[in-house]
């Protein structure tokens, strides 16, 4: 196959074009051409107006899930360990999809519409692995609708994200807390109706829009909204890409699939036990790896290794780049990403690292051949800001 041949394979968003009118320099991501910085605008200060406005995200490559129906509830509660009888109505809840031995296929959002009504976002890496395995588990079912759907789906994301989004609405948003979603017009300025959740990948308060684009009007209507938030609004808003996408969510403590989490992972280990709730713990029980990883919980001395944070100086550690104790002489774990943290001005990465590491503890990493100092931290690096009220 020629370059051109494999360019063309290269799937876009809908907001494709608007990249493009804002100097966007793409790379290729999940089969998505992606735009991973714009022009006039570094990493450093992308991060860095994300922490203290609003950034515009274009996270239209990610995969939407409508499950519906009389076992709807049943199925999810099976490849998962979300209780989603605890969870309210328009109400979401990160979660992750689980193989028979506990380990992590993908993380997702799964919301709540109604007692046989959900919604679900997965990752666009994992998209054809993710559907593979739900479209399996799903023949032990009867009465599940699962479809999947494109649109344009966009994160606004940053302190003054709030009051950027109550300009175009009627709604209340301070009624609308971290993690729950409403379905609300804007203004005139899209068609139909857009599902706005109260969430993101940044630690920052904001929103993800899913705005339909299933044919080439709303397309065009997603790319005017996008491009009047920006133009409109050139002090307060900019488009930014997935480099700092990235440095955020590192900040802000939260997992990448395939770097902090993969298929050999158990929420256990990802210090994740917390989404498991106490009503999913009992002995009748049972979730995809529910046997081994209700045991872990038993017995937490069971475990031997766990993700936390590590800060450091000089060049910044990469992923698997090995982590030895203070002595330099035993390895302890390895770094599953890292990079500097534009906001601390210091390495921070999150790692994998033996239990008889603690928090405070100096250890040391090897980066480009040598060893350089480090520290175990707890996580988030930087506090989250979500809105709760």
């Amino acid at each position: 196959m020629s370059s051109k041949q494999a360019t063309n394979l290269v799937k876009k968003t809908p907001l494709f074009e608007s990249h493009v009118k804002y100097g966007a320099k793409f790379a290729p991501y999940a089969g998505f051409q992606m735009p991973l910085l714009y022009k006039s605008q570094s990493h450093i200060e992308s991060h860095h107006w994300v922490r203290e406005k609003v950034g515009l995200f274009d996270v239209s490559h990610m995969l939407q899930h409508r499950i519906d129906g009389k076992n709807a509830k049943d199925f999810l509660q099976k490849i998962t360990p979300i209780d989603l009888g605890s969870l309210g109505v328009n109400t979401s809840s990160l979660s992750v999809l689980l193989n028979e031995n506990g380990g992590i296929i993908d993380d997702t959002i799964i919301t709540k519409h109604g007692e046989d009504q959900f919604y679900m976002v997965t990752n666009a890496g994992c998209r054809d692995k993710d559907l593979n395995f739900i479209n399996e588990e799903l023949k032990a079912f009867d009465n599940v609708k699962h479809q999947t759907f494109e649109s344009t789906l966009l994160a606004v994301q940053g302190p003054k994200a709030a009051a950027l989004m109550q300009k175009f609405t009627n709604e209340d948003l301070k009624a609308i807390k971290f993690g729950q979603v409403k379905f609300l017009g804007l203004n005139g300025l899209v068609d139909s109706q857009i599902h706005l959740s109260r969430t993101g990948y940044t630690g920052e308060d904001g929103f993800e829009l899913s705005i339909p684009s299933s044919n080439e009007h709303e397309s065009s209507q997603a790319r005017s909204f996008f491009e009047f938030l920006i133009d409109e609004h050139p002090d307060l808003v900019k488009p930014i890409g997935l480099a700092a996408r990235d440095s955020l969510r590192l900040e802000a403590g939260m997992c990448l699939y395939g770097n902090e989490l993969t298929e050999d992972i158990t929420p256990v280990e990802a210090s994740l036990a917390w989404l498991i709730p106490k009503t999913r713990r009992g002995p009748e029980t049972h979730f995809n790896g529910s046997s081994k990883i209700l045991q872990q919980l038993a017995d937490l001395k069971s475990v031997t290794r766990r993700r936390i944070g590590i800060v450091s100086e000089g060049p910044a550690p990469r992923t698997h780049a090995k982590v030895l104790d203070s002595s330099g002489e035993k390895e302890v774990g390895e770094i599953s990403s890292g990079s500097l943290s534009p906001t601390l001005g210091n390495n921070v990465s999150q790692s994998y690292v033996d239990k008889t590491v603690k928090i405070g503890d100096e250890v040391q990493i090897i980066v480009r051949g040598k060893p350089r100092k480090g520290k175990l931290v707890k996580l988030p690096f930087v506090e989250n800001n979500f809105y709760r009220g």
